[in-house]
């Protein structure tokens, strides 16, 4: 069995009017007690799994969850319970969810392969409580489905940690997935809401660890279903650039991150752009009004990145080099990420783009074949290469946003290259993403020098100390233009696979 099902962090300040909205209709009451089991060395939570037993009301529980198809979806498995001992507290049994497809991945975390056959299964171990009070709430929608809205207020307490909750969930129980998605966007744009697709059992368990914060997602492939046609391709890696932006705007928007997950957060944004712009004619349900909300999270995340990491990165150089130490500007309106990722239009746009991913796709579109997906992507990566190798034979000539034009059609070139790389041979589309690299790691570099040297421009404005920075940047720029035009040199020469 899977759920559907969609979290949500309530302001505190929109928690009195979401509490009266949902309390409008037929609603109960529950308290609920949730007891989380792993081992001592947290086999099941590397391995994306949670295994609870819970009080609910009068009834005991126990439940597996394991990773779904995506951030939204999950495997679960749940059996009832008779109630323990009065005195004691309650004990987990792994063996109740065998034969399922959450429990064989239970069972492959607990006797990995190359365990001795017949060896005892690891101890598991009460790792964390979370105790709530669940208001829940029924909503029907049109064509007989049925959606539960459930909101959760209480803590997590692991030893003599606690971290408090305040969310939201909305759990497909009957019906279409885009039953659930409609009544989130309506829920969102009411009460402030914002997607976290953290569940329950991972801040739970890093409350146990002592974590301050999850794990950075990087990019991944889309899934290999192929072959495809153009709108289940577009769908497809929509999809995949989601996986990477969720959980990343997930640790931003709870203030709980570090500079990492707002590069790959960017990064996400940067690829879903690059899929929409590129990709996006090929399905006819894409929606050109979803890039504005998307290009200002990914402005203002650039702003925030540029003075936490650009000029962290350059200054320690910069004192290498002799320069005297200067007062750089305040910060002035660089936003706060979290407040960038709160903002309901984005958060929308997000439920929007998770509705396209996960319908189901249709024949419609220019490219309703397998054939006709690879040839309208090869002509798009055609004329990015184009423009790229064009521009690198003049890169020294070009002026900085000319220059950064260029970077930014490499980055698509690469992005795109590696959504379509099935279509084309893995093989043949790795050696040209080879040629690729140093360019993309010498525009790099001159990138950030030039937008340390608008800071430093500013600064000078106010401290004379600045044109040190300013002389040595500027002699560095002249540097690394003519290593960007010797690494997209290299471009030129790569192999063109989309002709074979």
């Amino acid at each position: 069995m899977s759920e559907f099902e969609l979290k949500f962090e309530v302001p505190a300040d929109c928690r009195d009017r979401l509490e009266a909205a949902l309390q409008r209709g037929h609603w109960t009451a529950t308290r609920l007690q949730a007891d989380y089991f792993d081992t001592p060395d947290g086999r099941l939570a590397r391995d994306g799994l949670s295994l609870r037993v819970r009080k609910e009301g009068r009834r005991w529980v126990q439940t597996l969850k394991a990773a779904g198809p995506s951030q939204v979806e999950r495997l679960e498995h749940e059996v009832a319970l008779q109630a323990p001992p009065r005195g004691q507290g309650p004990s987990v049994d792994p063996g109740l969810h065998a034969d399922t497809p959450a429990g064989e991945l239970l069972k492959r975390c607990l006797q990995p392969d190359g365990a001795p056959h017949g060896a005892a299964l690891p101890p598991l171990q009460n790792r964390y409580r979370i105790d709530v009070s669940r208001q829940t709430r029924e909503l029907r929608v049109p064509g007989g489905g049925l959606v539960e809205l459930a909101f959760d207020e209480g803590c997590i307490r692991a030893g003599e940690r606690e971290q408090p909750l305040c969310e939201i969930e909305l759990e497909l129980k009957r019906g279409p997935r885009e039953a659930v998605l409609k009544i989130a966007r309506r829920w969102a744009v009411q009460h402030g809401l914002w997607l976290n697709v953290i569940s329950k059992g991972q801040r739970g368990e890093r409350l146990a660890r002592g974590a301050a914060h999850g794990p950075v997602v990087k990019a991944h492939p889309p899934g290999r279903g192929r072959p495809r046609n153009g709108d289940a391709e577009v769908r497809a890696v929509v999809g995949a650039c989601l996986d990477q932006i969720l959980p990343n705007a997930s640790e931003v928007g709870q203030g709980r991150y570090n500079e990492d997950h707002v590069h790959q957060l960017r990064v996400g944004i940067r690829r879903l752009r690059t899929a929409l712009r590129e990709l996006g004619p090929l399905s006819p349900a894409v929606k050109p009004e979803w890039e504005a909300p998307l290009s200002r999270v990914f402005q203002a995340l650039g702003e925030f990145r540029d003075r936490d990491t650009v000029l962290k990165a350059v200054q320690p150089q910069l004192a290498s080099a002799g320069a005297p130490p200067i007062d750089m500007p305040e910060p002035g309106k660089v936003a706060d990420p979290a407040r960038v990722i709160q903002d309901t239009g984005f958060q929308t746009t997000l439920l929007e783009l998770i509705e396209f991913s996960v319908a189901a796709p249709s024949d419609a579109g220019p490219a309703g074949t397998p054939k006709a997906t690879r040839e309208a992507a090869g002509r798009r990566i055609r004329k990015l290469h184009r423009q790229v190798v064009r521009d690198g034979k003049r890169f020294t000539k070009l002026d900085i946003t000319s220059q950064h034009r260029v970077r930014k059609r490499l980055k698509r070139l690469r992005y795109l290259a590696e959504f379509v790389a099935p279509l084309f041979g893995e093989g043949a589309v790795e050696d040209y993403l080879a040629h690729l690299r140093p360019a993309q790691d010498a525009l790099g570099l001159h990138n950030d020098d030039a937008v340390a040297l608008a800071h430093y421009r500013e600064a000078a404005a106010r401290d004379p100390r600045a044109w040190f920075a300013i002389g040595w940047l500027s002699a560095r720029s002249e540097l690394t233009a003519l290593h960007c035009r010797k690494a997209l040199k290299v471009v030129a020469e790569a192999p063109r696979f989309w002709k074979k």
